[in-house]
């Protein structure tokens, strides 16, 4: 099994003039009644690989609605998205959720880690079921668990972690099957000031060091502040974006 660094390099460098994410006029409408809510409204956007980028906004300004639908979690009404090149219009729910397990991984705001189980088990759970070398996967998972500073916290279950332990845990859980895309959201929403710190400094050191490529929504300050590319949202649009869509500097 090769080495974390170098399976994502040669993940980001598989098709490097390929954006990563690339969003067109993507619409999604939900009808209540008679009325019709808008939650996305013609979003456009492209990530480079290997860039951090954020979509900030208010509660109900769309930001986890777009997530969502980058990662197929959700269907857009309209508009089309290409993960990694591919029309995901073109695909079936099986493929799409093949190609979700091929190349994106997903961080989650309440952590999503199953309690009964260790860290190290929460990490390998997205491989568990999967033919693979079971000593090459627990070496790999404990290999992500020091990456994220928690190693020596491997044995123990949710329950007895801390929120920014259980965050880095759902981070190293994100990474297990070598994503070129990382969807992470809310990722310091439940975490104080100086956890949320850490989980920002980890995220940005998955795109500066590993060429992971990282998607945030927020609504901290301390994401856009690290991030390479702040996209603001509002009442379902992007309304402004600051920043150059490529990597940030190491």
């Amino acid at each position: 099994m090769t080495s974390l660094t170098e399976a994502a390099q040669n993940g980001a460098a598989a098709s490097p003039a390929e954006p990563v994410v690339r969003a067109e006029h993507v619409w999604k409408l939900h009808k209540l009644g008679d009325e019709v809510v808008k939650a996305l409204v013609d979003a456009t956007l492209t990530v480079q690989p290997g860039e951090f980028a954020c979509l900030m906004g208010p509660s109900g300004s769309g930001k986890s609605t777009l997530l969502n639908i980058i990662g197929g979690l959700d269907r857009p009404t309209k508009g089309t998205v290409f993960i990694d090149g591919r029309d995901t219009a073109a695909l079936s729910e099986s493929q799409f959720a093949a190609l979700r397990h091929d190349t994106v991984g997903f961080i989650f705001q309440s952590y999503n880690l199953i309690p009964f189980l260790s860290a190290v088990e929460n990490v390998e759970l997205p491989l568990m079921f999967e033919p693979v070398d079971r000593t090459a996967l627990r070496r790999r998972a404990m290999d992500l668990l020091e990456l994220v500073g928690m190693s020596h916290r491997a044995s123990h279950q949710p329950a007895k972690l801390s929120g920014g332990e259980q965050q880095r845990t759902a981070i190293a859980r994100s990474l297990i099957g070598q994503p070129r895309l990382v969807l992470a959201d809310e990722p310091t929403a439940n975490l104080d000031q100086r956890t949320g710190a850490v989980v920002v400094r980890l995220l940005r050191d998955l795109c500066s060091r590993m060429g992971v490529t990282v998607v945030a929504s927020t609504h901290d300050p301390l994401v856009a502040e690290e991030a390479s590319r702040v996209l603001r949202m509002q009442d379902g649009r992007i309304v402004s974006t600051t920043g150059q869509p490529h990597p940030p500097e190491a």
